[in-house]
């Protein structure tokens, strides 16, 4: 390990790191989060205040739309059309804006068509969209 020279005449700058420093301060570190590590686990016990209340929810029946393989649109077991979709949305989200659609679809469909419903639902303002499945794997 190189320290410098003192009175010779080509002094070069010192190349080398001194870690010892480095080596003192991560030791010292180490000693430090050792006893603290433990002084961290322990739970402190407060007393919370308790209170009571009533939950209230509200049931709110999602829409439910349909899209059948054979191209036909179901509004909770009522055939509607494209034009008749756009004005059901609107008074959905007239009534409730965060209402929720629920979309269900054959597996035939073209997801075109799917694309299209869910579209115009957010034409419409309705932002909460679900596309739903029969909840069999495979």
């Amino acid at each position: 390990m190189g320290f410098g020279s003192f009175g010779q005449q080509d002094a070069a700058p010192m190349a080398e790191i001194n870690t010892t420093p480095l080596v003192d301060v991560m030791l010292v570190l180490l000693v430090v989060f050792i006893v603290t590590a433990p002084v961290m686990t322990h739970a402190v016990k407060v007393e919370l205040p308790k209170a009571s209340a009533a939950v209230v929810q509200q049931e709110k029946t999602p829409l439910r739309l349909t899209l059948q393989a054979d191209g036909g649109l179901l509004d909770d077991k009522t055939l509607i059309d494209a034009t008749t979709l756009d004005a059901r949305l609107a008074a959905v989200f007239a009534a409730d804006p965060h209402t929720e659609v629920h979309i269900y679809a054959d597996k035939t469909v073209q997801y075109e068509r799917i694309a299209q419903t869910m579209s115009a639902a957010q034409r419409a303002g309705l932002n909460k969209i679900g596309l739903m499945t029969n909840g069999q794997g495979g």
